[in-house]
């Protein structure tokens, strides 16, 4: 099946004759010329309304970003981990209640009460593993998380206490879904999301094992100038992190999140509905997804930030209205992609009052 991209005409206009006329591209003139790039889209009603890339995808080359541009993801892959869970949850493979014990050999004493749904929703206590990483030694897999996880005895609190963000626990669900799938994590995230929506281009990047087309590469900026920082020791593990992607593709993975060719509306709502403490109180995450409000509608997102890498998918359902930003840089701080995405979002709905 064809994918047609119907663009606003009068937004593609602007955007290429003046940045006078385009305020959006003017909030990101900073991304532009001989410096890292960003792609930003605007999806509404079904239509990507807004499109445009900026600066560069490699400096040394000076490869311009372009929409089919492939950017790492980083936590923005989560939402991807957490559907692949529940997709073995629907087939009756797995259940989420589940604890790591019945899962994994070896683990400490935590893993009899961590279960599936605390991985999730960030709420089983798992000390991070980038604690135990050096930032130049070798890098490691979401395995070698595994292995990290057994060996250490503690956790930062009792399983569906409390809330904090663990990159340690979509490490160990890719793992899960390699053992319930019978199947490298990458390949499943392949054939039963991306492939299904026809995101030819999207992958969980294995080095030696898959390529990424159009790929963009990351930048740091140290004294005054631009240094290449693509890959770090964590750079490997897939669960959290991994996957690379453009926002043609995103618009169509943005697009299934409204119907049910990957998940039943009722699984769905699942991952954006906020998770609960053991006393009853809510979380601001669901499952792969922050939960927040705008203007007073809810709002699902998230964030991405790694190595020279920041990123955000920004939802309003209410609205059908998606902002998708993708950069290769190490500014602004991954908390203060939200504000560029509402001041994306304030720009938008100004030019269109």
């Amino acid at each position: 099946m064809k994918t047609l991209f119907p663009f606003a005409i009068s937004f593609m206009i602007l955007s290429s004759c003046s940045r006078t006329l385009d305020p959006i591209s003017d909030i990101f003139i900073a991304y532009q010329g001989e410096n890292p790039g960003a792609v930003v889209a605007i999806i509404q009603n079904g239509k990507v309304v807004y499109q445009n890339a900026f600066g560069q995808a490699e400096l040394e080359n000076l490869t311009p970003v372009q929409p089919n541009t492939n950017f790492r993801l980083a936590s923005v892959s989560k939402q991807f981990t957490a559907t692949a869970i529940l997709i073995l949850e629907q087939r009756g493979l797995l259940d989420l209640s589940w604890t790591l014990e019945s899962v994994f050999d070896s683990l400490p004493a935590y893993g009899k009460t961590i279960q599936i749904q605390h991985l999730l929703n960030h709420t089983s206590g798992i000390w991070d593993y980038e604690d135990f990483v050096p930032d130049d030694g070798p890098q490691v897999t979401d395995a070698d998380v595994l292995e990290i996880v057994k060996n250490h005895p503690k956790v930062y609190f009792e399983a569906g206490s409390a809330f904090r963000y663990s990159n340690t626990a979509y490490a160990l669900l890719a793992l899960v879904v390699e053992k319930y799938a019978k199947m490298h994590f990458q390949d499943f995230l392949k054939s039963e999301i991306f492939d299904r929506l026809e995101m030819n281009n999207t992958l969980a990047f294995v080095p030696n094992y898959n390529e990424v087309p159009n790929r963009a590469f990351g930048y740091s900026k140290e004294d005054g100038g631009w240094v290449k920082r693509d890959q770090s020791s964590t750079s490997a593990v897939l669960g959290d992190g991994g996957i690379y992607s453009n926002v043609r593709d995103l618009f169509l993975w943005d697009q299934a999140l409204y119907d049910e060719k990957i998940l039943p509306k009722e699984a769905l709502q699942k991952t954006f509905t906020k998770g609960k403490l053991n006393d009853g109180s809510e979380i601001p995450y669901g499952m792969g997804w922050h939960i927040k409000e705008y203007d007073g509608e809810k709002v699902v997102y998230h964030t991405g930030s790694t190595d020279s890498f920041r990123n955000i998918i920004y939802r309003i359902p209410s609205r059908n209205l998606s902002i998708i930003i993708l950069t290769n840089r190490d500014t602004p701080e991954e908390e203060n992609m939200v504000n560029l995405a509402e001041r994306v979002i304030s720009e938008f709905e100004e030019r269109i009052d």
